[in-house]
């Protein structure tokens, strides 16, 4: 039996405000890989803020688009940081966990809450009548559904945590 490649990617996933982007960042450096925001990608494709994305064609769009981003994927050796949704794309998911290492960083709701002040207007993609309460609580099934390690981030900061997994992932 031929054995796989082993996966070089790292996908980071969890809500809006868990600090993806900026852990990504910094595990990217730790490792010497490159690194993927996957909101970055979208609104440079785009053209438009997430935000603007939403206001002219709506969540189910903002989602359709991130998961064509995700499929475009063709990397090795990267830090991939996607937008909080992403988990609502099985096929994405799907895609990202042959290519990579998933990683949900977990963070609790009050301290979610702390960090976003910008909850109407951040671009997150869910429909207007939801609360953050009720994404957050939907979102976190589908986080613990596709990753392949849950790293709790409550009251640690980025540096620490961007060394765990660098350490969780070294050969």
């Amino acid at each position: 039996m031929t054995q796989l490649p082993r996966k070089t990617n790292v996908t980071l996933i969890g809500m809006p405000g868990a600090g993806k982007s900026t852990i990504g960042i910094i595990l990217a450096k730790y490792t010497a890989s490159g690194f993927i925001d996957t909101d970055v990608l979208i609104q440079l494709n785009q053209q438009k803020s997430l935000q603007q994305i939403l206001d002219d064609a709506g969540y189910l769009d903002l989602r359709r688009i991130e998961e064509t981003e995700i499929l475009k994927l063709n990397v090795r050796h990267h830090v991939i940081a996607t937008g909080g949704s992403a988990v609502y794309s099985q096929k994405a998911m799907q895609h990202l966990q042959t290519i990579s290492f998933i990683v949900f960083l977990q963070v609790g709701y009050e301290t979610l809450k702390q960090r976003i002040h910008n909850f109407s207007t951040r671009g997150i993609a869910g429909p207007k009548t939801q609360t953050f309460w009720e994404l957050f609580h939907e979102r976190r099934q589908l986080y613990e559904k596709y990753s392949d390690r849950i790293v709790d981030c409550e009251g640690k900061n980025q540096e620490a945590i961007a060394e765990g997994i660098a350490a969780l992932i070294s050969p």
